[in-house]
Parts: C-alpha cells; sequence; structure tokens
C-alpha cells in the first residue's frame, strides 16, 4: 500500500475515531497521526487474534478500532 493511501486511510479512520469517541475530530493533521497508529495498534491486535483484513475496506476497518482504542487508553490515562 502506498503512501498516500496510508493516509487516506489514516486520516479517514483518525476522524471517524474522533467522532465514536469524543464527538467530533481532530483537524486533518491529527486524525491522520490517530489513524496510522491506530492503523499499526489495529494490525498488531488484529494478527494476535488471528485476523486478516485485506483491501481498503479492511485496512480501514482495522486502522478504525486501533484508532478507538488509542483514544480510549489517552481518555483513560488522562482521567487517572
Amino acid at each position: 500500500m502506498g503512501l498516500i493511501a496510508w493516509l487516506i486511510i489514516g486520516g479517514l479512520a483518525g476522524w471517524i475515531a474522533g467522532h465514536i469517541m469524543r464527538g467530533g475530530g481532530f483537524g486533518i493533521l491529527g486524525n491522520i497521526g490517530v489513524g496510522v497508529v491506530g492503523a499499526v495498534i489495529g494490525g498488531f491486535l488484529f494478527s494476535l487474534l488471528g485476523l486478516q483484513a485485506g483491501g481498503f475496506v479492511g485496512s480501514l476497518v482495522t486502522a478504525i478500532v486501533g484508532a478507538v482504542l488509542l483514544l480510549w487508553v489517552i481518555a483513560k490515562v488522562r482521567k487517572a
């Protein structure tokens, strides 16, 4: 997958995760950052569970799951 695809998936995943977790996005760079880090986290978790997601939609779902988990952990750490 090329760099442009990573940025598009990261931006979409970050934006969607922001709306799921707190009702808003983080700006274009924040969305991309959250989404790309979420993709790494989601890919790691999916591999631990023996799951594979292929194609654009599968990559987007993986990134969203990871981004939501990332935002949930950040919210928990901020409360502590």
